[in-house]
Formats: structure tokens, C-alpha cells, sequence
């Protein structure tokens, strides 16, 4: 199986720098952590809802296999809303498990299809393909406004 060593310097906090060792996990792992946490229709078989940081989170967690001694990253620490770790570093987690785990753009394009807009998004943020942005979004709403209340 392949590894992935990577050397965090203390631009995240001195408590994550280390050295961090991804592998590879098995096609099975990887399935059953996204069936625990998708949801299908039983009619269509469609995909209704999916926790796609917890599928994430997971993936990386059972990715990681050396963490620096005082193990500073566990998967409650991954899923935490209030006390997780750094977005940026969270973000290099994910692109090195995904490489490892073969999540091809077939893969993510498949996922996207099954999904509606806010999900997709939801998905891509937690590939580390898109970023949070609740500014951008409320700027643009208030330009709207602006623009229609200029119409008026």
C-alpha cells in the first residue's frame, strides 16, 4: 500500500508541527465509511443525504498512521465544529488522503451528479476544492440588493 509522509513546520501551531505518515486504505474501508454516513432513497436508490466532513474526516483518520508523539490530531478533533484543527491544515490532510485513496475526478464527478447544489458544495469544501466564504456570499447578497432596489 502506498505512503505519504508529510513534515508540518509551526505555521499551524506549534502543537501540529511534526511528521505526519498517510497509507492507502483498502477499497472496502473506504466504501463502508461512505455508506455510514450517505443515505439513499429507497425508491431510486438515489443518494437523499450525505455528511460529507464526517466521510472525510474518517477517511483521513483511518489514512493517518504516524502522528507527531503528543498526537495532536484525533477524529473528534477532525469532526470538531468548536475545536477542530486549522482549515488550511484540514485541507492538506484531505488532498493527501484523497491522492492516496484514489478519489478520481471520475469519482468526484459521479458524486456531483447525485447532488443537489448546496451539497455539492458542501462536498467540494470538504475535498478542499472550494473554500468557505459566508463574506463573499453576504457581499453578493447586499450587491443584489443594492442592484435591485436601483432598479425600483
Amino acid at each position: 500500500m502506498q505512503t505519504e509522509e508529510i513534515e508540518i513546520d509551526e505555521r499551524f501551531g506549534k502543537e501540529y508541527a511534526g511528521k505526519y505518515v498517510f497509507q492507502e486504505i483498502t477499497w472496502a474501508k473506504r466504501n463502508r465509511i461512505i455508506q455510514r454516513h450517505t443515505k439513499y432513497s429507497d425508491m431510486t436508490g438515489k443518494v437523499v443525504k450525505s455528511d460529507f466532513v464526517a466521510i472525510q474526516a474518517e477517511t483521513v483518520w483511518a489514512s493517518l498512521k504516524e502522528q507527531p508523539e503528543h498526537k495532536p490530531i484525533s477524529l473528534e478533533k477532525l469532526l470538531s465544529e468548536e475545536e477542530g484543527i486549522p482549515i488550511e491544515l484540514g485541507e492538506l490532510f484531505s488532498k493527501v488522503s484523497n491522492k492516496l485513496n484514489g478519489m478520481t475526478n471520475a469519482d468526484l464527478r459521479f458524486l456531483l451528479e447525485q447532488l443537489d447544489e448546496k451539497s455539492r458544495t458542501g462536498l467540494l469544501q470538504s475535498l478542499g476544492y472550494v473554500k468557505s466564504s459566508k463574506s463573499c456570499h453576504q457581499s453578493s447578497k447586499k450587491n443584489q440588493q443594492e442592484r435591485s432596489r436601483s432598479l425600483s
